[in-house]
């Protein structure tokens, strides 16, 4: 099972989470930016859904693929 985990750090002269390469929006609080990633977290988590998702690669092209409910990661939240 994949394991991902968000971190919380200052960005912009705010808070964001961040996975990865990429940061969310900017939030004026720790608190605020914490609660985002958990809400995030938490629906990263959602099983026995299969939808449709779209993201955009390092290269700057968009994908569309069929992600499988049941392949859900497992997440955290740090910082």
């Amino acid at each position: 099972m994949t394991e991902i985990t968000y971190r919380i750090v200052e960005h912009d002269g705010g808070w964001a989470y961040r996975l990865g390469d990429t940061y969310s929006e900017t939030f004026p609080a720790h608190d605020a930016a914490r609660a985002a990633a958990e809400r995030a977290a938490r629906e990263q988590r959602v099983a026995d859904r299969t939808a449709w998702i779209e993201y955009e690669t390092r290269d700057g092209q968009w994908v569309t693929e069929r992600a499988d409910g049941h392949d859900r990661p497992e997440t955290d939240v740090e910082g």
